[in-house]
């Protein structure tokens, strides 16, 4: 039996030791280890099974990591070696389980995306080798040609670094406007550039758009099946990369099955090579090996099946995607059970709103399965859209859509609205359009950890003039919101709620869950006497943990009422002149940053209105960046369970009046 490989790796250095006949064992041994893994904890795992022989060929060629250092003579300034030290960003993020397993970090896998294990997508502090913590789309190229600038600028002038840029962009994100944009200026360098486009012919669902169509033509032409039967031959041939760049200005009859003319990209000054077998690895390493040294921006199209490896994930690149944990059977997976999701509930009042609506439409921007409107889709083909990985023109297109009299909702993470901001603004507030938002994975989020937290969604849009902010504490409550919001024409309106189970009954199982007014608040827990020692409301799922608080607090002999407060803009006002009037302290409950959270437009109102703001208390994610973990551990240690909201709600009690200071934040 062969000795295993991928142990005996504690870096690049003993990747480029291996015999070159080893590597597909080695690829071999990689994709086991995600799949058993990511069985296990979930991840991303069709994304990572597609991209191992890329990641393998470019450590094998490049020398991504620091790079060495030595004192300029003087002064103690420590300048680039001028070898060593090349540059290696994702986009997206979630495709660098691979790099992570040949940089050292194998003894993190076993807690993937767990506290203190190996986070999901690239992180800074886990190694020298990852150069960004991020987890959103578009942004590799144009951090690329920052850190290649700067390299040059740093060693004296432009093209003077060795330091070499590569960035392997994939899952459908090279159609997002920023790395269109970064790709674009990237055409402009003079020196070493590589973009590796991982074409898998897939987003995170099918791609959308005509660049997707595009990519459809260029990897079934007879060029692409020329290419991979003669480009060996052809780099046989070639003495070296500055041939290959002198080839491309003299147009050299030898490289015309490497050099692919007319490619969409080689407009953008790029010299694009390819489609090539993105799994042929040899094959890779020939070819990155002749490119490294081109010093122009080259773009290399590798065509790769997302989910290479593991037949489940390739048949069903979607499903498999990011899946919680499952277990083969035979010739099935089954996957882990979970409750039913805020996700599955929106799209099941999404079919029914578009039932009884024809102008309501619904809008995904790649995240159909992610938001819930793949259920949707198959029901009302014709008016549901996933414009791909570009939210701001997901708005804009809402937008328009609200100006010709339809009533678009836009299903989006909290994490990926803010991608929006702009265009929320002008295109939709400014115009005072009645577009929708519902932000999905509102608050920790989990395993994604500090990349996808919905820490900001209220701060930002409450700036908004005319904005109505809102939040759904169970499915009831989901289901009247839409249907306020499906009413409401006066201007934008956003809802969040989070990536947990839904609780399917509603909070008050006595009695019918009320319709959404206008800032208004709902009473669900009534105090026991006609002046509580306290009122807390709770903004969304909060509700759920803070009406266990107020259970706990009661076992001690301490009253609370408790409010789904419902609204964050505009808050409701008359509820606040009732307890502040009276001297009850308010304690303020939700998933977001105290920082303009739902506390902050509490206290704002309250001090608006003339009230008494030292008796608003505030209780919220602390402002700090918080890795993965479980959604519910998360939440624990910002005191947001029923342990941690009932402490805060006695040190509120027990607070003497002359002690409260305005805006105060309980302290976690």
């Amino acid at each position: 039996m062969t000795d295993a490989l991928l142990p005996s790796l504690a870096g690049p250095a003993d990747l480029k030791a291996l015999p070159a006949e080893r590597l597909p064992d080695l690829a071999g041994e990689i994709r086991e280890a995600v799949i058993t893994q990511v069985s296990q904890t979930g991840g991303h795992l069709a994304p990572n099974l597609g991209v191992v022989e890329l990641v393998i060929a470019l450590h094998r060629v490049f020398d991504f990591g620091p790079a060495p250092t030595h004192p300029a003579q003087g002064d103690g300034v420590e300048l680039d070696s001028m070898s060593g030290g090349d540059r290696l960003l994702f986009d997206v993020g979630h495709q660098c389980y691979p790099h992570k397993l040949l940089t050292g970090r194998q003894h993190l896998l076993g807690k993937l995306r767990q506290k203190g294990g190996m986070a999901g997508f690239p992180e800074p502090s886990e190694s020298e080798h990852d150069l960004f913590s991020v987890g959103h789309a578009g942004t590799a190229i144009s951090t690329a040609v920052g850190l290649a600038r700067g390299d040059d600028l740093i060693a004296g002038g432009e093209g003077v670094s060795t330091r070499k840029c590569a960035v392997l962009i994939g899952d459908a994100s090279i159609v997002n406007g920023v790395a269109l944009e970064g790709l674009n200026n990237a055409g402009t360098l003079n020196r070493q550039f590589l973009t590796v486009l991982n074409d898998n012919g897939m987003s995170i669902a099918k791609p959308q758009g005509a660049m997707a169509s595009y990519f459809d033509r260029v990897r079934v032409s007879s060029r692409f099946q020329n290419l991979k039967r003669h480009g060996k031959h052809v780099l046989d041939h070639v003495p070296g990369g500055s041939v290959l760049e002198e080839a491309y200005h003299r147009g050299s009859e030898m490289l015309q099955a490497l050099i692919t003319r007319g490619h969409m990209f080689e407009h953008f000054g790029h010299i694009c090579i390819g489609p090539v077998d993105g799994h042929d690895l040899p094959w890779l390493i020939d070819v990155l090996h002749e490119v490294k040294d081109i010093n122009r921006p080259v773009l290399l199209h590798a065509k790769t099946i997302k989910g290479k490896g593991f037949d489940h994930a390739e048949g069903d690149a979607t499903t498999f995607h990011s899946p919680a944990g499952f277990k083969v059977n035979g010739c099935r997976v089954e996957h882990k059970k979970k409750g039913r999701s805020f996700t599955a509930a929106y799209a099941d009042a999404m079919i029914e709103l578009m039932e009884r609506d024809d102008k309501v439409v619904a809008v995904t921007a790649a995240m159909p399965d992610g938001t819930g409107l793949s259920e949707v889709m198959p029901r009302f083909p014709e008016r549901t859209f996933d414009t791909g990985i570009c939210e701001s023109h997901a708005m804009d297109m809402c937008a328009g859509m609200a100006k010709a009299g339809l009533k678009p909702f836009f299903a989006v993470y909290s994490t990926f609205s803010q991608r929006a901001l702009d265009q929320v603004f002008q295109e939709v507030s400014l115009q005072e359009l009645p577009v929708r938002i519902c932000m999905d994975r509102a608050g920790y989020v989990g395993g994604d950890g500090a990349v996808h937290h919905g820490f900001m969604d209220i701060a930002m849009f409450r700036t908004l003039p005319g904005a109505v902010l809102l939040a759904a504490s169970d499915e009831a409550n989901l289901k009247a919101a839409l249907r306020f919001m499906a009413d409401h024409d006066a201007g934008a309106s956003f809802l969040r709620y989070p990536r947990d189970n839904v609780a399917t009954a509603p909070v008050q199982p006595d009695r019918d869950v009320p319709p959404f007014e206008l800032g208004r608040a709902n009473l669900v827990v009534p105090a026991e006497r006609d002046t509580p020692q306290l009122a807390i409301l709770a903004y969304g799922a909060m509700v759920y943990p803070a009406r266990d608080a107020v259970a706990q607090l009661r076992e001690h002999g301490h009253d609370a009422a408790l409010y789904d407060a419902r609204f964050a803009k505009p808050v409701d006002v008359e509820l606040l002149r009732d307890l502040l009037g009276r001297g009850v302290p308010v304690l303020t409950v939700e998933d977001h940053f105290t920082i303009g959270g739902f506390g902050t437009c509490v206290l704002e109102a309250a001090a608006d209105a003339g009230l008494d703001a030292r008796l608003v208390h505030r209780l919220g994610m602390p402002e700090v960046w918080v890795g993965p973990d479980s959604r519910a551990n998360q939440l624990a240690d910002a005191s947001l369970n029923p342990a941690g909201i009932a402490a805060a709600a006695r040190r509120v009690i027990h607070a003497p009046a002359d002690r409260r200071d305005d805006a105060s934040v309980v302290s976690h």
